[in-house]
């Protein structure tokens, strides 16, 4: 719902601040005040073209913001797809400058004009110069009559529903039996090839880890072989010549003791020799190399460098050769089982396409027993707005099946008899169209957060046609609210609120200003829109009984 809208420098208004309200919001005043202004500059805010011409004379930027509360899901969703923040209200917000830039705000977050469009059309339908009527569009007629469907018929809902169920539920069978036929198309050529890397895996038999313990392993084994080959070196040394050193200590110290002084004067030294020739010994065979299983290592690296082969030739880490091996032995088994697995699927989307059928045949005869009634309701509205030479039907053709069922809705109008019937927005203009547009949006009405602009709706209509155009937008800014700028005083007089536009000068400058108004102030802007300028006891009598919402 729109609750505010800031205007600055836009052509006659210099600072405007107007908030409205839920119901009818009103707008009157003499002609040239500036009516047309105030849907200019709320265009702007809502992404119509720019135009340096709006510009007030004497001033470098203007900018209009539009404030709003209560948005629904479908613009929460745009809002977030777009990185918009919400709070409780949504702020929309444009500046024009004379230099031709145009820059565009959606709480605070730059947008591009393109999106704050589309911002825009979900929020308010103006009827009028900048016209943005959803209805016009005929992408929106099907699921406008299945709205209405909905107020009239219980089960539409569920119908809806079941089609959109039915058909998600046979697309996504056709799809699986699709993709079957493709594989079964390459299944000659593949299936050998599966068959030979089926083989191939299970021979080689991978176990997830087995890489990396197998060069842990190799790197141990290869890093003993060049330990053995160390060692060796230290034992040679420790044998020059052939001979083992500790022998050749022992024989120094057996040489020793054969001196014969007594007590031998080296038994010291000679009991030195005896134990470095034991530490020797011992040494010597601590040191000593173990033979290196070289079958072994050789095993390995034949191990390593076949799952090593294997993981490149089907490009995935070894780790996923288990993965690679279920996931072809499960193409295989497909492949030989398809023609099994074809009837199935082709018997599941004939039952699937059989039940979507159904479902969208009893929405078609639901569409059209609505479409009726849609028809009926709306040729009773005409009359009293001065289109009873008007006809209004739905008509339906069948369109590819799809989660919305198999009909494409089109609204078709003729205005005048012996004429052929047209789209709507091929039909009718000005004030006939958007009283046409009042006429389908009463019937169609449903409690939401939309805002409804009329301009022109009183064009060429007065007394009981005005009165009836005004009890319709009463009705409709029961579930939505309506603005409405007239000439009209039966449809002034049905306003929750009411606001009047005025033009004042100073000799120098000319300014635009709208105030809210109630009470006598109100009565006496009715009178005037009844006998014009002069106003009359009869015109403020009139006026008092045509107040409808005081």
């Amino acid at each position: 719902m729109l609750t505010r809208l800031y205007i600055s420098n836009i052509v006659l208004i210099e600072k405007l601040n107007l908030e409205f309200g839920a119901g009818l919001n009103v707008l009157t005043g003499e002609t040239g005040a500036g009516k047309s202004i105030l849907l200019d500059a709320l265009a702007l805010a809502l992404g119509a073209r720019s135009d340096i011409g709006l510009i007030r004379h004497g001033c470098d930027t203007s900018s209009v913001i539009a404030e709003f509360d209560n948005v629904d899901d479908n613009i929460q969703n745009l809002l977030n797809e777009n990185g918009i923040d919400l709070s409780d209200t949504l702020i929309l917000r444009r500046t024009l400058s004379t230099d031709g830039k145009s820059r565009a705000w959606a709480n605070d977050t730059p947008i591009s004009v393109k999106t704050l469009k589309q911002i825009g059309d979900a929020l308010v339908e103006i009827h009028g110069q900048f016209a943005n009527h959803t209805l016009l569009n005929p992408i929106t007629h099907r699921d406008s009559l299945d709205l209405f469907g909905a107020k009239i018929i219980p089960e539409y809902n569920t119908l809806l529903q079941k089609v959109y169920t039915n058909y998600n539920e046979y697309h996504t069978a056709e799809i699986r039996l699709q993709e079957l036929r493709q594989m079964l198309e390459k299944s000659a050529t593949e299936r050998e090839f599966l068959e030979h890397n089926v083989r191939e895996l299970e021979a080689l038999n991978v176990r997830v880890g087995e890489e990396e313990e197998l060069s842990t392993k190799r790197t141990v084994m290869m890093n003993a072989e060049k330990d053995a080959a160390i060692l060796s070196d230290a034992v040679a040394a420790l044998n020059p010549r052939g001979e083992s050193l500790d022998e050749q200590i022992y024989s120094v110290a057996h040489i020793l003791q054969r001196i014969k002084t007594e007590p031998n004067p080296y038994s010291e030294q000679i009991d030195a020799l005896y134990n470095a020739a034991q530490i020797i010994s011992d040494v010597s065979e601590k040191i000593s190399p173990t033979d290196i299983d070289t079958d072994t290592l050789d095993s390995i690296e034949e191990r390593l460098f076949a799952i090593r082969g294997a993981a490149r030739k089907y490009r995935v880490p070894a780790d996923e050769l288990p993965e690679k091996l279920r996931q072809m032995s499960s193409e295989l088994n497909t492949i030989e089982n398809s023609d099994a697995e074809l009837k199935k699927l082709t018997a599941d989307v004939s039952l699937k396409k059989l039940e979507f059928d159904s479902a969208a045949t009893e929405l078609t005869h639901a569409r059209a027993h609505a479409a009726e009634k849609l028809r009926t309701q709306i040729l009773a509205e005409l009359p009293d707005l001065k289109l009873g030479n008007a006809d209004f039907m739905v008509e339906r053709t069948v369109t590819a099946p799809s989660s919305h069922g198999t009909d494409e809705i089109t609204f078709m109008i003729k205005t005048n008899p012996g004429m052929p019937f047209a789209p709507l927005h091929r039909a009718a203009s000005g004030g006939e169209l958007a009283r046409l547009m009042l006429a389908l949006r009463v019937v169609l009405a449903t409690s939401d957060d939309h805002t409804f602009i009329f301009d022109e709706i009183d064009t060429g209509i007065s007394g009981a046609t005005a009165s009836a155009v005004g009890q319709r937008l009463n009705r409709l800014a029961q579930t939505s609210q309506t603005l409405v700028i007239t000439h009209s005083a039966q449809v002034a007089g049905y306003a929750d609120k009411h606001f009047k536009i005025s033009k004042s000068s100073d000799g120098d400058s000319t300014t635009t200003n709208v105030s809210e108004i109630s009470g006598d102030a109100r009565i006496n802007e009715i009178a005037r829109i009844i006998s014009g300028s002069e106003i009359t006891p009869e015109s403020l009598a009139t006026a008092r009984t045509l107040i409808k919402n005081n």
